[in-house]
């Protein structure tokens, strides 16, 4: 009875084994290489499987995920004989768990010592200034060389970065004095043109100033020549008015030439008070008419004086040409009043 209870129990132990030896479960995205016998047999999918125990036997676990790998700095050589550190990250995938499995035997170093030698090749190449401001084409090239290299590995290169490029110390100051020196220029540049650029303005902003002052002081001109135009037009023609009327006035009171002659005696001292009065022109009515005054001065004195019983001289007045106007003749000065002979000659 035990010796029973010992087989089945034996048994029910190899079964269970058994089981567990052939059923397999395959996680999303991974796959299992399955070898018989020592020789590939089979890559399980994501999901149950079932495999033979002791002849199957589980070779790999591949992830099949895009997987991403940062490599240590490596020195590379420029093509200036500079040694900059590059830091490198590949992203890749595994398509062929077999070619993954049984092509290469670690596929993780030979993509880094692929990328080292490729690296090598392209920034010799190069100097240094290219390799720091061509990183997308060298990136470019390292992808297709290590896809083209990885494909028989059952793995693509989805993408090749430069995480970093370290130049050495030395050339790192001189490159931050070269920046400095530049960010100087460029500062020193913008200021002069700044101080160009007011200069112009100021300078146009003067020159409109100007055109407008002219422009002003031009138009001013104008209006004052205009107005005192219009002032002297308007004087003429007030004088003409005046002169019109004063003429209507002596011809309508029909004047005598005793008070004209009077008048214009009146109006000698202020003409004798000018500077340039030398020589003044008497016309011809005004010395008949003062002829004809004179005359009757003196015979009335002549008059008075025979009342009195005393003689008396009466000039001879100057007679008028018969036909015709009597001739002007030079008035002097002492027949002038006072007042007009005592005038200062002009200088």
């Amino acid at each position: 009875m035990s010796g029973g209870l010992i087989a089945v129990a034996v048994l029910s132990f190899v079964v269970l084994v058994f089981v567990f030896r052939a059923v397999k479960i395959v996680p999303q995205a991974r796959a299992m290489v399955v070898e018989r016998l020592g020789r590939y047999h089979r890559t399980l999918i994501p999901g149950l499987a079932i495999v033979l125990p002791f002849i199957d036997r589980v070779r790999e676990r591949i992830d099949l995920r895009e997987q991403v790998v940062t490599f240590p700095p490596q020195p590379v050589i420029t093509e200036d004989n500079l040694v900059v550190g590059i830091d490198t990250v590949i992203y890749f995938q595994v398509t062929d768990p077999r070619a993954a499995t049984y092509e290469i035997a670690n596929f993780i170093k030979a993509i880094e010592q692929l990328t080292v030698t490729t690296l090598r090749n392209v920034i010799g190449g190069m100097n240094l200034e290219a390799t720091l401001t061509s990183r997308d084409q060298i990136n470019g090239q390292l992808r297709g060389v290590l896809d083209e290299a990885t494909g028989k590995w059952g793995i693509r290169v989805n993408r090749v970065e430069l995480k970093a490029i370290d130049p050495p110390r030395s050339v790192q100051d001189s490159m931050e004095k070269q920046m400095r020196a530049e960010r100087d220029r460029r500062a020193a540049i913008l200021t002069a043109e700044g101080v160009r650029q007011s200069e112009i303005l100021r300078a146009e902003g003067e020159k409109q100033a100007a055109i407008l002052r002219a422009e002003g002081a031009k138009q001013a001109a104008i209006l004052g020549a205009e107005g005192e135009r219009e002032a002297q037009v308007l004087r003429a023609e007030g004088e003409a008015r005046a002169i019109e009327t004063v003429f209507a006035s002596i011809h309508a009171g029909d004047a005598d030439p005793k008070l004209l002659a009077y008048q214009y005696l009146q109006t000698l001292p202020r003409i004798a008070e000018g500077q340039a009065s030398k020589l003044w022109i008497v016309p011809s009515e005004l010395t008949s008419a003062l002829g004809s005054g004179l005359g009757d001065l003196s015979s009335l004195l002549g008059t008075r004086a025979a009342e009195a019983g005393q003689p008396a001289e009466r000039p001879a007045p100057a007679a008028p040409a018969e036909g015709g106007t009597p001739p002007t003749r030079p008035l002097n000065k002492s027949s002038l009043p006072t007042s007009a002979r005592d005038a200062p000659p002009a200088g």
